[in-house]
C-alpha cells in the first residue's frame, strides 16, 4: 500500500481558521483541505441546514412531472411506481410509492425480479402495466437509457416520468417528464443525487405544490440516508444535508421497517458507516436472494409487529448471501489462478452457475485480493451478465464504453457499472478490456492508495479533539473521515493477533516517552503482527473512533496500515 500525504493547504487560512473556530491546528488543516475558509463556510460545513436543500423546481422536466402527476390523481388514473431491485431503487420506490399513497389510493409498485428481467425497465413490467389499466409509470433509478421501452409504453397508451441519476446517452427517452441533473440540458445545481435523491426531489415539489412545510417530508429521509450510504455517492452538499438529516430520523424515529432491521443493534447513535454495514446489505439481500419487493414491503410497512416479521424473513436471506458469496468469491480466485492471470491488468472471471445476485459482492471481494478493476460473469437467460468494479482514479464505465462493439448493453457508474453479452463475445471482450485496461489504467491507480489527511501526536488526541472530529461527518466519498499518521510507535508486549486464522492485530499502543497506551484495533492487519512485536519502532495510518465495551465509550485508533520507521 502506498500512502500519499495529502498538500498542506494555504497557512493563512488554516490559521484564520483555528482563530476563529477556536479548534486544532490539524483540524484547521483538513477542514482547509476540503475547501472551508472562512468561518461562515465552516457553521453551513459542522450545521447542514434544510434551507440548502434546493428547489426541486431548478430541475429540467420537474414542472411537467408534477403536471402529469396532478392530473393523474385529478382523473383517477392509476399509477404504477417502478424501480430497481437494489437499495436504491427499493428504497426510491418505498419513499415515492408510500408518499403517494398517503393522498392517492391508485398507486401499485412494481420490481423487476433480477433473474427474468434483469436491470432497468422491462417490456413485462410495461406489460403488467397495461394490463392492469395503469395509464403513468415513475420509473425510479432507472430508465434513463430505455428508449425502446417507453416508446414500447407509449404505443400501449402507458406515459412514462423518469427519475434517474445515471449517465443519459445521446438520446434521452421520449417520456412525458425526465428526471436526471446528468442531463447536459440542465441546470440543477447538484448532480450527484442518487436514485432515492432524485424520488425525494420529486415529493418535495409535490410537497411544496400542497403548500406544505418541507418538515412534512422529513420523516422520509431515513430512506434517502439509506440510498445515499449504500449507492456510494458523494456527501457533499445537498447530499451531506439529506444524509445529515436523515441520520436523525434513522436514530430517532425511523419506519418500522428500517426500526425492524436495527433492533437488535446495541449501538445508541448509527453512522453511515453503519448504514453501510447493517442496514443496506439487509435490504439489498431482498433483491438479491428473493425477490427486491420483499424489500419494498418491509420498507412501506407500517404495522411494527409485521415489519418485524419481514425483517426476520430477510435475515435468512442475508445469511444465504453471506454464505454463498464466499463460496464463489473462492471459486472465482480459484479461477483467476487455474487460468495464470494473477500479473494481469485486469481480472474477468465467468461461470455459468453462479448466482447473480450476488456477483457484485464478489467483484468487490476480488479487488481485495488482486487491486485491479474487476469484472464476474455469469449466465443470465440466454446472454451473460456481469457486474464492473474498480479502483481509485480510474472510471469503469469508460472503459467499457470503449467495448461496446462488443456489449449488449450496460450501464453504471465510474466506479461500478453491470453489461450483458453475446456469450460468442466472451472470450474477444475478456481480451479487448485486459487491453483497454493495460493501456488506460494510470500507475497511481494499479497499487492501492492511501490518502492521509495529516500527521499528529497521539498526545495531541483527547476527547475535545474527537467531538469536533466527528462533527465532520455524515463522512463518505469527497468527505471521507480523516486518516492521520503518526511517528515513533511502539507496542506495549500485549499486541496479538485476533480473528479468524489471525487476520486481525489488537495493540496497546505506546508514543514516545509519552507511558500513556492507546488502544488500537487493525483489520486485516495480522501479518504486520512480526513487525511490531520484535520492539521496533514504527508509524501508523489510522482513524480515530470511538470503542464501545461494557457500557464503557472510549477512544481507539482504527489501524489502516503499518510501516517500520525508515
Amino acid at each position: 500500500m502506498h500512502w500519499t500525504l495529502k498538500n498542506k493547504p494555504d497557512p493563512e487560512i488554516a490559521e484564520q481558521l483555528t482563530t476563529s473556530l477556536g479548534i486544532h491546528p490539524v483540524l484547521s488543516t483538513i477542514l482547509a483541505q476540503r475547501g472551508i475558509e472562512n468561518f461562515d463556510m465552516a457553521k453551513h460545513f459542522f450545521r447542514p441546514s434544510l434551507g440548502d436543500i434546493h428547489d426541486p423546481f431548478l430541475m429540467k422536466d420537474m414542472d411537467l412531472a408534477i403536471e402529469r402527476i396532478e392530473v393523474a390523481i385529478q382523473q383517477k388514473e392509476n399509477v404504477l411506481i417502478y424501480g430497481d431491485y437494489d437499495v436504491d431503487g427499493t428504497t426510491a420506490v418505498s419513499l415515492v410509492f408510500s408518499y403517494l399513497r398517503s393522498m392517492y389510493d391508485n398507486v401499485a409498485y412494481y420490481i423487476p425480479d433480477r433473474y427474468e428481467e434483469g436491470y432497468g425497465i422491462s417490456y413485462k413490467g410495461i406489460d403488467f402495466a397495461h394490463d392492469n389499466d395503469m395509464n403513468l409509470i415513475i420509473a425510479l433509478d432507472c430508465g434513463i437509457k430505455a428508449l425502446d421501452k417507453v416508446a414500447y409504453a407509449t404505443e400501449k397508451g402507458i406515459d412514462f416520468i423518469i427519475c434517474d441519476h445515471h449517465r443519459p446517452g445521446e438520446i434521452i427517452p421520449k417520456a412525458v417528464a425526465v428526471l436526471d441533473p446528468k442531463r447536459n440540458d440542465c441546470t440543477y445545481p447538484y448532480d450527484e443525487l442518487c436514485g432515492c435523491g432524485i424520488g425525494f426531489k420529486l415529493i418535495q415539489a409535490l410537497n411544496h405544490k400542497a403548500n406544505n412545510s418541507i418538515n412534512t417530508i422529513l420523516p422520509y429521509l431515513d430512506l434517502v440516508a439509506t440510498a445515499i450510504a449504500a449507492d456510494i455517492v458523494p456527501l457533499t452538499g445537498e447530499n451531506r444535508v439529506l444524509s445529515y438529516y436523515g441520520l436523525k430520523v434513522i436514530n430517532s424515529d425511523p419506519r418500522p421497517g428500517i426500526k425492524a432491521l436495527i433492533h437488535q443493534i446495541k449501538k445508541e447513535t448509527l453512522t453511515i458507516t453503519d448504514v453501510v454495514f447493517i442496514i443496506a446489505p439487509r435490504i439489498n439481500a431482498a433483491g438479491r436472494m428473493k425477490h427486491g419487493s420483499f424489500a419494498v414491503e418491509l420498507l412501506s410497512e407500517q404495522n411494527p409487529d409485521k415489519a418485524l416479521e419481514f425483517a426476520k424473513a430477510i435475515e435468512l436471506y442475508n445469511s444465504d448471501r453471506k454464505d454463498l458469496d464466499k463460496k464463489i468469491t473462492e471459486e472465482a480466485l480459484d479461477q483467476i489462478k487455474e487460468n495464470q492471470e494473477e500479473l494481469d491488468f485486469s481480472t474477468v472471471v465467468y461461470n455459468p452457475d453462479w448466482h447473480k445476485g450476488v456477483i457484485g459482492i464478489v467483484a468487490s471481494r476480488l479487488i481485495e485480493q488482486y487491486y485491479r478493476p474487476t469484472l464476474v460473469f455469469t449466465k443470465s437467460g440466454t446472454k451473460l451478465a456481469a457486474s464492473a468494479r474498480s479502483v481509485k482514479g480510474f472510471d469503469v464505465y469508460n472503459a467499457l464504453h470503449q467495448c461496446s462493439d462488443l456489449i449488449e448493453q450496460f450501464g453504471g457508474h465510474k466506479y461500478a457499472a453491470g453489461l450483458t453479452l453475446d456469450p460468442n463475445n466472451y472470450k474477444p471482450f475478456k481480451e479487448k478490456f485486459e487491453q483497454v485496461i493495460k493501456e488506460t489504467l494510470p500507475e497511481e491507480s494499479r497499487e492501492r492508495q492511501l490518502a492521509i489527511d495529516a500527521e499528529i501526536s497521539l498526545s495531541e488526541i483527547d476527547e475535545k479533539f474527537y467531538r469536533i472530529l466527528k462533527q465532520m461527518g455524515p463522512f463518505g466519498p469527497l468527505n471521507m473521515k480523516p486518516v492521520f499518521v503518526a511517528r515513533g510507535l511502539r507496542d506495549n508486549g500485549y499486541g496479538k493477533k485476533i480473528g479468524a486464522d489471525n487476520k486481525h492485530l489488537k495493540l496497546q499502543i505506546i508514543s514516545g516517552t509519552d507511558q500513556k497506551t492507546y488502544h488500537s484495533i487493525g483489520f486485516g492487519l495480522g501479518e504486520k503482527y512480526d513487525q511490531i512485536t520484535a520492539g521496533n519502532s514504527f508509524k501508523a495510518a489510522f482513524t480515530i473512533e470511538e470503542n464501545h465495551w461494557n457500557g464503557i465509550t472510549s477512544l481507539q485508533l482504527n489501524l489502516k496500515d503499518i510501516k517500520t520507521e525508515d
